[in-house]
């Protein structure tokens, strides 16, 4: 089928339309001119077409007419239960082994239970992987996480070489970031922030010593050439492919899509009915997409339904069944959902098992009567609920596999609690989105160190007689400031919360310098390996370092050696003090564009 709209979307298409397509095995094309505004009706096959229309779009399209009959209680004060639905309700959730088991667990949700226990607390710690962790930079990061006693994992190359520079007992991921198959996702599994200190190698052409004395005199003390790869597989295929690697583990800036609106795209979810039709309730709801109800009459879902408490009832609710695969949101801190209000207090569920019966994360949340609104339910804020009691010994709550979500109205809370908003009769809760979030303020979880000068080969009008080797060799040296920039810009593309540090000429020289931090890629000097790396990790801590591209280098001339006293070494610095004067969007390619220059 092919799709042609602004509005694209981004999973298969719910029970309700696909099973209208099967009428043909023909292919058939769905247009979405502009979701606000559809044919009635928009999607109609041959002959034997059936009508979707544009503002309902059921996700509850299972026939089971052999089952539509109804179960009439003897008692007056009951009413018919409709086994049909009931059937449906099974079917639709791959049919549990059980069906007992299924009411008996449903009912029991419903019961009184004990009273509130503490439960276990989720886990927030994360790996902090530093790539390129061999080399003079990236060595020395790793040694100061260590010394802080922070968890970090080393991406390496060379196994043997990483092993007797960093020690026997270091957590190691081996693999080439030039060679996409070597970076298996299962090695970046806790992995929350990174530190990126990979780069090309360059050296001198006349050969270098073991310890590579002449590299570290610097560029300038040597005629220089790449050594190993090049630099645009490094630099910028290799960038690529560690993004990739990464990207789910560290998270979006502006989260990640669940269900719903974002970007121009719908993402559907196969939701399905859940109601107390289970335990001989006569309750009932649904949830349909409107392509047209939504904010700014964009599309929405919306959970809708009739309530009653006849038959001991009291509760409906959508569920999804189980994903395909297990959902990661380990990076995010909580689910966002935007909704229009009613006024009610609705429940949101979320499972970490494939299994049926099992414990639901819970929480509950308000609503303002017709507003729409954000409502954000923190991870650390779920509720181990098993039948309607919590559960103080269930695991804590594991972001990293989510297998199901469900939304509830219901007359009970859990542990004997009763909804305070509950009220028999008809409800509509529209529901836009459901996205992984993160709690601000958010700081850098994607670090880079590259290089000051990337953007000055070719900025027009600047004498390279005064730049650096770099800059005058760039052709020379296979463009390696070119693909560095082109892998900077790989990172601002991503999404990912960073920060790019440029550092000028890097020498072996102490940590402790004054020194200065510039934006717009214009200064020259040198920068010890030292600060660098402690700068690099102060960043991952730093909301003002968000999102930022800097330069930085020390006071001190190259013609003056840095040396610091151990008896009197310099205080610490406070990098907060540097990062919260830099600014927004500035990379130095502003010259480019604007084809001046600021030397």
């Amino acid at each position: 089928m092919e799709l042609s709209s602004s509005l694209k979307l981004s999973s298969p298409l719910s029970p309700s339309i696909t099973n209208n397509l099967q009428a043909s095995s023909s292919s058939y094309k769905v247009k979405f001119s502009n979701y606000t505004s559809l044919p009635k009706p928009f999607l109609q096959l041959d002959d034997r077409s059936q009508h979707l229309r544009a503002q309902q779009v059921s996700h509850s399209s299972v026939y089971l007419r052999s089952f539509r009959k109804r179960v009439t209680a003897k008692s007056g004060s009951q009413q018919g239960w409709d086994f049909g639905r009931f059937i449906k309700t099974l079917y639709f959730f791959n049919g549990p082994p059980s069906p007992l088991k299924f009411v008996s667990s449903v009912f029991e949700k419903l019961t009184n239970g004990s009273t509130e226990e503490p439960v276990n607390e989720m886990e927030t710690t994360g790996i902090i992987l530093v790539a390129g962790a061999t080399g003079g930079v990236g060595r020395r990061i790793v040694d100061i996480l260590r010394s802080r006693g922070l968890p970090v994992k080393a991406l390496v190359r060379n196994e043997e070489k990483a092993r007797k520079m960093l020690g026997p007992d270091i957590d190691l991921i081996v693999a080439d970031i030039t060679k996409e198959n070597t970076l298996v996702p299962e090695k970046f599994k806790g992995v929350r922030k990174v530190i990126n200190a990979v780069s090309v190698i360059v050296g001198p052409k006349e050969g270098d010593t073991p310890e590579r004395q002449k590299y570290n005199q610097g560029v300038k003390f040597f005629e220089p050439e790449i050594k190993g790869d090049s630099p645009e597989l490094v630099e910028y295929v290799g960038m690529k492919n560690l993004i990739n690697a990464v990207k789910d583990g560290v998270g979006l800036e502006n989260g990640k899509l669940i269900f719903g609106v974002g970007d121009n795209t719908f993402k559907d979810l196969p939701w399905g009915a859940l109601d107390d039709v289970v335990m001989g309730g006569v309750s009932e709801s649904n949830f349909i997409v409107d392509l047209t109800g939504g904010e700014n009459s964009g599309p929405t879902g919306i959970f809708k339904g009739n309530v009653s408490t006849t038959n001991n009832g009291g509760f409906t609710s959508v569920r999804t069944k189980n994903f395909p695969e297990a959902e990661d949101l380990s990076a995010y801190d909580g689910l966002e959902l935007r909704l229009k209000g009613d006024g009610l207090r609705y429940k949101l569920i979320v499972r970490t098992s494939q299994d049926w019966d099992t414990v639901g994360y819970t929480a509950s949340f308000d609503t303002s009567p017709g507003q729409w609104q954000s409502v954000r339910l923190p991870f650390a804020s779920l509720r181990p609920v098993f039948r309607a009691r919590t559960k103080s010994d269930a695991p804590p709550f594991n972001p990293g596999s989510i297998i199901s979500l469900q939304l509830m109205f219901s007359k009970f809370e859990y542990d004997g609690k009763l909804n305070p908003t509950f009220k028999e009769g008809p409800f509509e809760l529209p529901l836009s989105s459901i996205r992984a979030y993160n709690q601000e303020p958010l700081t850098p979880r994607f670090v880079h160190v590259g290089s000051a000068g990337v953007t000055r080969p070719e900025r027009p009008g600047l004498d390279l007689s005064k730049q650096p080797p770099a800059v005058r060799l760039n052709k020379e040296l296979d463009f390696i400031l070119t693909y560095k920039l082109k892998g900077e810009d790989l990172i601002r593309e991503s999404g990912i919360p960073y920060a790019i540090v440029r550092p000028c000429a890097l020498t072996e020289e102490p940590a402790g310098a004054d020194l200065i931090f510039d934006q717009g890629d214009n200064i020259t000097g040198k920068v010890s390996r030292d600060e660098v790396a402690r700068i690099c990790i102060a960043a991952l801590e730093s909301p003002y370092a968000l999102n930022k591209t800097f330069e930085v280098k020390s006071t001190v001339p190259f013609s003056e050696p840095f040396t610091v006293d151990p008896e009197n070494p310099p205080p610490e610095k406070d990098y907060n003090e540097y990062f919260k004067n830099l600014k927004d969007g500035i990379t130095g390619k502003e010259a480019l564009e604007q084809n001046t220059v600021s030397v």
